[in-house]
């Protein structure tokens, strides 16, 4: 297998993506062509036995395209992958290896060029200190780790915040803390995205960007109230409004923590299916708002031919929104001309209670149908692409939100004139102080993977196998001695051949053994025949011969 053709195969499924949405005659034809590829490409990379070639030469190393005489941004297979969602090929053997690698920092970003990956030299030293080292912090899994702790010191900091709330409207510790990590993560989405472009952009961007929005819009309140004097009613509208605003984020402070629980395998497939429910959300919203509008403008019209004034759009709105909410109030539209405003309202809750409704029950059948099957797959997707968002956007020093604002004040004050060696010695100290605790825990477990290492090098295995139950008497079971091999050989089924050519080949040798034994009995009755000739004829001689004597 030469190096670059799982990553043209990346690229022509693509194509054949955007040829399938192209060209809708031929539709079925491009999605069949493009799994094709996807199956090519997982079989090449599980078919590859190099795994130093498979990982550096292959899934890492970064390629590009011409297109309209112009070089593509190169990326790696492993990147390709994510960013098609090719859910076979991020499915495949090799391709979790390198996950996995890259998550548990075995692969790591050259210091040089961070378009190349080489391997941990410490990954097989059982030295603690040797992993005591504020590089680690790079790692996808400290990383995740560290953000995970955060956001629970970032939730018990909002807890403490809504829970104590100050009549006079000032900040006290709590709140301040807790908006100065709001900064640090703003600042953090914003340096993410201008280093690894949109193609990171997701889901939880858009909520992390409602969530910061809310937040803000809440200290913007409280200082506009700090600006009254003390015991005001201006001050205390502004401090009620701000607390209110911070209220009512409480359950998306909640549900912030999903985004650092993805990596374990029970809430990463639980978002999956909420992701794909999401998408096919969209069609029924879609349909619903152009109903709603549709269906609104009547309402405001009956209402405006009955006086010329619209003084009951309150009203409508509010009994529109119960009727989705299945929860509709019929009374009230009689007064709208009638009997037109009843007979609107009625084929409104009967279009939006039954018929819409209905569709996005089946929408959710068919989306949780079809992500069921593809539940593992789907899930590996997600891993991967949490990994490489951490891989994807690298810094020298890694400040984890909100120590990013340690980081902006250092490099503010010392970057601009501080020789490079010296002010990376000083920013070493600092990450070695900030996760000395997460950097201690690491180090133990690490210490203790480089004992497995070396035990697995010394019998010839990869550095991630794991032995399992069945296997640690394996070196005390005789298979040829004991007759093993000759039985399982014996009943061991062949996977080469396709079964219809094996029921060909033993339908072949069942007529061939017919056709000896016809030809057998055709010669026995033949031998028969001139045996009884024989016999017939001498019988005859000897009846001549009895009558002419």
């Amino acid at each position: 297998m030469t190096c670059r053709q799982v990553y043209s195969l990346l690229v022509n499924q693509k194509w054949f993506r955007h040829e399938a949405l192209v060209e809708l005659w031929d539709s079925d034809l491009h999605k069949l062509r493009a799994q094709a590829c996807g199956v090519i490409a997982k079989a090449l990379i599980e078919t590859e036995e190099d795994t130093n070639y498979l990982l550096y030469e292959v899934l890492l190393r970064r390629y590009s395209y011409v297109v309209n005489g112009l070089a593509t941004p190169p990326v790696n297979v492993i990147e390709k992958a994510v960013d098609l969602h090719a859910v076979r090929v991020i499915g495949s053997a090799g391709y979790q290896k390198c996950i996995n690698y890259l998550w548990r920092g075995w692969l790591v970003q050259d210091e040089n060029d961070p378009s190349v990956f080489v391997d941990y030299k410490d990954k097989d030293n059982p030295s603690f200190f040797a992993h005591m080292d504020p590089d680690r912090m790079r790692v996808p899994r400290n990383q995740n780790a560290a953000q995970l702790l955060l956001s629970l010191v970032y939730l018990i900091l909002y807890t403490a915040a809504i829970n104590s709330v100050n009549p006079s409207g000032e900040l006290d510790g709590a709140e301040i803390a807790l908006y100065l990590f709001t900064l640090g993560y703003v600042c953090d989405e914003i340096t993410k995205v201008y280093k690894a472009g949109y193609h990171i952009l997701g889901f939880w961007n858009a909520f992390n960007f409602v969530l910061y929005s809310l937040l803000s819009v809440s200290l913007v309140f409280r200082i506009i109230g700090l600006t009254a004097s003390s015991g005001s009613d201006y001050r205390e509208h502004y401090s009620k409004l701000s607390y209110n605003m911070l209220a009512f984020v409480a359950p998306m402070f909640w549900c912030r923590l999903m985004l650092y629980l993805d990596s374990f395998r029970f809430f990463g497939a639980m978002l999956v299916v909420l992701k794909v429910m999401m998408k096919e959300s969209v069609i029924f919203f879609a349909l619903l708002a152009i109903i709603v509008v549709g269906f609104l403008q009547a309402f405001i019209g009956l209402d405006l031919a009955e006086d010329n004034v619209a003084g009951d759009v309150q009203f409508i709105v509010e009994s529109m929104i119960k009727a989705i909410m299945q929860s509709p109030e019929f009374q009230g539209f009689e007064a709208f001309g009638p009997p037109w405003g009843a007979i609107l309202y009625y084929c409104f809750a009967f279009v939006v209670m039954i018929i819409l409704l209905n569709i996005l029950i089946a929408l959710y059948n068919s989306a949780y149908e079809d992500i069921y099957d593809n539940a593992d797959d789907e899930y590996l997707a997600l891993f991967s692409q949490k990994t490489m968002q951490f891989v994807r956007a690298p810094d020298e020093n890694v400040y984890i939100a909100p120590f990013n604002l340690i980081e902006i004040v250092v490099s503010a004050l010392l970057e601009w004139w501080m020789p490079k060696h010296i002010y990376e010695i000083i920013n070493d100290y600092i990450m070695a102080a900030l996760y000395s605790p997460l950097l201690f825990v690491s180090a133990y477990f690490e210490s203790r993977n480089a004992h497995r290492i070396r035990h697995n090098r010394s019998r010839g295995d990869e550095d991630d196998d794991v032995i399992e139950e069945w296997e640690q008497m394996e070196h005390e079971l005789d298979m040829e001695a004991e007759g093993w091999s000759k039985t399982c050989d014996a009943v061991k089924p062949n996977m080469e051949d396709d079964p219809a050519v094996l029921e060909v080949r033993q339908l072949r040798l069942e007529i061939n053994e017919l056709k000896a034994l016809l030809t057998d009995i055709s010669r026995a009755s033949e031998a028969k025949e001139t045996m009884e000739g024989i016999e017939g004829n001498h019988d005859k001689g000897q009846s001549s011969a009895a009558t002419s004597s």
